[in-house]
């Protein structure tokens, strides 16, 4: 199934990506304090108002490898291809000790490995857990950040106490809502591009895991076929909540 959102989360596993999709959305994802909660894509449907909406989509964590199919990357990436927009989270104190500003570059490394067209898609930066950071400390990690991704949109949240969450979905909808015509037929053109840029990778790297049991056996039984299929977009399961 092809999922099309208007907001794609990306980031590593924890980072508050289901955190922030249940709060703002009747999405109802299993939320816990440990990686890989999420295994399947959520959507959800953000309401601003009567009349004003848009469908934000919560992917599975990334890993570093997640390009060469580490942890259903390949899959999960494929999603990102039909966001008009990637709010990639970056979790202020991660529990295993982490850098914050390493694991954002580890996730761009691995979204632009994998995409130049999903990479070059709009991409709005969001320290998430805030209310765990000092002010001085968390303003520190937000210049830090900006020095390193550059001239990038940067929004801090925290999904527990709520500071943040208005402006940034007002921010989101203004975007959405702001884009014309042109550039509507222009984020329609990258979405294409990459759309084929996933499928063609995601060929590539069946073909290359095929070649690497080719080498250590002459044939291949079902079980090598049916464990092909992590390039499948279709295998995967996406949860819908309006």
């Amino acid at each position: 199934m092809r999922l099309i959102a208007d907001v794609g989360l990306l980031g590593l596993p924890n980072a508050g990506k289901s955190t922030l999709i249940s709060v703002v959305s009747e999405a109802k994802p299993k939320i816990a304090d440990y990686p890989f909660t999420t295994l399947v894509p959520n959507l959800g449907v953000v309401r601003m108002g009567h009349s004003q909406s848009f469908v934000i989509a919560d992917v599975p964590g990334l890993i570093e490898g997640a390009a060469g199919g580490a942890g259903l990357g390949v899959q999960f990436l494929k999603h990102l291809s039909r966001t008009r927009v990637l709010l990639h989270l970056i979790d202020t104190l991660p529990i295993d000790g982490s850098d914050p500003i390493d694991n954002f570059q580890t996730i761009a490394e691995e979204v632009s490995r994998y995409s130049a067209a999903i990479a070059q898609k709009p991409q709005w930066l969001l320290l998430t857990k805030t209310d765990l950071l000092s002010s001085e400390a968390l303003s520190l990690l937000k210049d830090r950040l900006q020095v390193a991704a550059g001239p990038v949109f940067i929004h801090c949240l925290s999904a527990v106490t709520g500071d943040g969450v208005a402006s940034l979905l007002q921010a989101l909808a203004t975007y959405l809502e702001s884009l014309d015509e042109e550039e509507r037929a222009a984020a329609e053109r990258l979405d294409r591009a990459a759309g084929q840029e996933a499928h063609e990778y995601s060929i590539a790297l069946r073909e290359a895991k095929r070649k690497q049991r080719l080498g250590l056996s002459e044939s291949l039984t079902i079980e090598d076929e049916d464990e092909d299929k992590d390039g499948d977009l279709d295998e995967v399961i996406v949860h819908y909540e309006p």
